[in-house]
């Protein structure tokens, strides 16, 4: 197939700003994601793609070189750099059934973590601030190509402690050991600040992106007096240190929020929202409910992505342009991520509809 990309390389990561501070609709619409998958990236560039790391220095490399190429050619205005506070050591793995990949999938534990008890707690090795890597960052602030800047994705303060203990684990402890839970909560979001007040001080980053999934398809994780307690104070101390530095704070967040959307805008003051499923929330529905206070950001269902045959999804992209983009504060991207599952062909079509549609408005 013939690969797409746009006629006219000029990245400007004002245009990007623009629609994240919503300060009216700029030149052409803007992409967004979260991050692309190895795979996808190897398709459109033609060549082997080894899966985010820090080491080796020879895959951080050739990933890093990778991602800076894909997003620059595809029209983006920034490239992701990724930020991993902690190093998870238990993972669940299967096999990967995605056609073409070696990777395994991988999440987090269900039952039993690492940190299950006081004594545990007391002897899991923590991270310094000074312990964590930033070579992501300073890698693409190094190379990204004139009029681009990164966005830096880190872990939020809902998940960790979850992975860390093991769900379940979590889920009891909740209750019956409420300031074991809470501990690991003031732990985990110290680092976490550290984390987004140092990236926001580094020249050439553009934003914070708080990765950090608190529901599923029917509401939170968690009851949301417990999110109020344990995770929102953190965020808002984020959120008032990246605004600090003058920079956005994004939240990338799965699930059925609407019982917190008003604590994360009002309360948390996060600036763009991510993460959204039709089943729920379709994006246009969010524009149109949050759209005057925050950005929205991404959207297309990862379903329709997927499987949609290329005349509904062009209707189907185009659909949500006519009702995202009038007054600006949208920018186009999927509903999650650009995973190693969903069809180059599809992903290449939402983004030439977006830049056409840019051009080419009803």
């Amino acid at each position: 197939m013939t690969f797409w990309q746009v006629p006219r390389l000029d990245p400007d990561f004002g245009r990007l700003e623009q629609v994240l501070w919503r300060r009216g609709e700029p030149d052409r619409i803007p992409f967004i994601e979260l991050y692309a998958d190895p795979e996808p990236m190897g398709q459109f560039l033609g060549r082997s793609i080894p899966e985010f790391c820090l080491d080796p220095p020879e895959a951080f490399e050739a990933y890093h070189k990778a991602a800076l190429e894909f997003f620059y050619r595809l029209g983006y205005d920034y490239v992701p750099s990724r930020v991993r506070a902690f190093q998870m050591s238990d993972w669940t793995e299967a096999e990967d059934t995605t056609q073409g990949t070696e990777q395994l999938r991988v999440w987090a534990q269900q039952g039993k973590g690492v940190i299950t008890s006081w004594s545990e707690f007391e002897r899991y090795p923590w991270p310094r601030i000074e312990d964590v890597d930033f070579s992501s960052v300073e890698y693409n602030v190094k190379h990204m190509p004139d009029g681009m800047k990164t966005i830096v994705h880190t872990w939020g303060v809902f998940e960790p402690p979850m992975w860390l203990m093991g769900m379940e684990t979590y889920f009891h402890t909740l209750y019956d050991q409420p300031d074991l839970v809470e501990a690991i909560c003031e732990r985990v979001g110290e680092i976490v600040l550290g984390v987004c007040r140092h990236a926001a001080e580094i020249d050439g980053v553009g934003g914070i992106f708080l990765g950090d999934d608190l529901g599923f398809k029917s509401g939170t994780f968690i009851n949301p007096d417990l999110l109020r307690k344990y995770v929102f104070p953190w965020y808002r101390r984020i959120a008032d240190a990246v605004h600090s530095n003058g920079l956005p704070l994004l939240l990338h967040s799965c699930g059925n929020l609407k019982d917190v959307m008003h604590d994360l805008i009002e309360t948390v003051g996060i600036d763009a929202k991510h993460s959204y499923e039709d089943t729920f929330l379709s994006v246009p529905d969010a524009k149109r409910l949050y759209g005057d206070r925050i950005a929205i950001l991404g959207g297309v269902d990862m379903d329709v992505l997927c499987r949609a045959t290329e005349d509904d999804l062009r209707a189907y992209v185009r659909n949500i342009l006519d009702r995202c983009t009038p007054g600006g504060g949208y920018a186009l991207g999927s509903g999650n991520t650009i995973a190693n599952y969903v069809p180059l062909k599809n992903f290449l079509i939402m983004l030439e509809e977006g830049y056409n549609y840019s051009r080419n408005p009803k």
